[in-house]
């Protein structure tokens, strides 16, 4: 249901095959994105740092395809978009580094790849494991957050820079962003991210929540 809203209020749109969806977590709420996706008729990229996630989605059915190469990502994004064919493909890696894979590919080709876009990192435990920063691999940092918590705090607060820059640019290009209520934004805030809506107040952001857009 956020999704097809998502696609209704943002692109107007009731059929959403050919539209992309991007987004990030494959664990335990966040799971059914791709199944979502694809009960909605559009592409669903899900980024997930663990490999385990990925795999116990696709072995129950809701994820189709697992590519840890954003070559193929984006092969297999431009092709589904092409053809209208609805998939659930999960990018085993730093949803960062997608984000940035596209804006790189806006760059590029001035071709925007993605239509709507969100985030369920469980950023309401940030830095105990909620969060990976794409400075470092999955099994890298989570031995850093044992070994040096401090330091994994900074490098969680500067991914979120960089990953809330990414999606700044490809929203400022016609794609639609919101918050799934993990407290991306809120976090994102505190790192220092550029996520404050202009002319109001420092607790409204610039991307809106799906509890009062989305599903009201």
């Amino acid at each position: 249901l956020t999704v097809l809203n998502a696609g209704r209020r943002y692109l107007k749109a009731e059929d959403l095959s050919g539209k992309v969806f991007v987004t990030s977590g494959l664990g335990g709420m966040s799971g059914a994105q791709a199944k979502a996706a694809v009960i909605a008729g559009c592409v669903g990229i899900i980024a997930e740092v663990d490999e385990a996630a990925l795999l116990k989605r696709h072995k129950q059915g809701w994820l189709m395809e697992i590519s840890n190469n954003l070559d193929h990502c984006i092969a297999r994004l431009r092709e589904a978009r092409k053809n209208k064919i609805a998939l659930s493909l999960g990018y085993h890696g730093n949803v960062v580094d997608l984000w940035e894979r596209l804006v790189h590919e806006l760059d590029k080709t001035g071709e925007l790849l993605v239509d709507l876009g969100s985030d369920q990192t469980s950023c309401h435990n940030p830095f105990n494991g909620g969060y990976y920063p794409v400075q470092l691999g999955f099994e890298e940092a989570k031995q850093l957050l044992s070994t040096n918590p401090g330091k994994f705090r900074t490098l969680v607060q500067e991914s979120l820079k960089r990953h809330v820059a990414a999606i700044n640019k490809l929203a400022d290009k016609g794609m639609f962003f919101w918050d799934y209520g993990n407290a991306f934004l809120l976090e994102a805030q505190r790192a220092g991210a550029d996520v404050e809506k202009k002319g109001a107040n420092k607790t409204e952001f610039r991307y809106p929540s799906y509890v009062q857009h989305i599903m009201g």
